[in-house]
């Protein structure tokens, strides 16, 4: 599968949740900052991490069914 164009910003949250779940279980996924830390700034959510996950996965099932639906009337 290739991901170009619209589909980067978008398979990067999806990065970034599955990076959030392994967090909330003890787990770091690099040296850097951690996901918790680059969704809150970057998307402006604020809480623990299981709120800002929460937030996140409704942020990504409004984003992702857009996405879909724009991918289907482009076919």
């Amino acid at each position: 599968m290739i991901i170009t164009g619209d589909q980067i910003p978008l398979a990067r949250l999806i990065t970034l949740k599955h990076g959030l779940k392994l967090e909330m279980k003890g787990m770091r996924v690099s040296r850097g900052r951690t996901c918790y830390s680059i969704v809150k700034e970057e998307l402006g959510l604020r809480g623990n991490r299981q709120k800002v996950l929460d937030q996140l996965e409704e942020m990504l099932e409004i984003v992702g069914g857009a996405a879909a639906r724009r991918e289907r009337d482009n076919a």
